[in-house]
């Protein structure tokens, strides 16, 4: 028997999500396309809440 609810139930589409900033190994931080650090731009720290590093530093939180 088939649950009611699952008769409904649709897969959720997840949006696509693109990262503004990307990891600079030479520097050890996340950099904007146009190499100021991804910390310097409020706005990108307002909506996305933090600059969590791409290279899963395990010691500590990047940026």
């Amino acid at each position: 028997m088939r649950p009611f609810t699952l008769n409904y139930a649709r897969p959720r589409v997840l949006p696509a999500v693109v990262t503004p900033y990307r990891y600079d190994s030479s520097m050890q931080l996340n950099v904007l396309p146009d190499g100021r650090p991804a910390v310097s731009d409020r706005e990108l720290l307002l909506a996305a809440g933090t600059t969590t590093s791409t290279a899963h530093s395990q010691t500590h939180f990047d940026d």
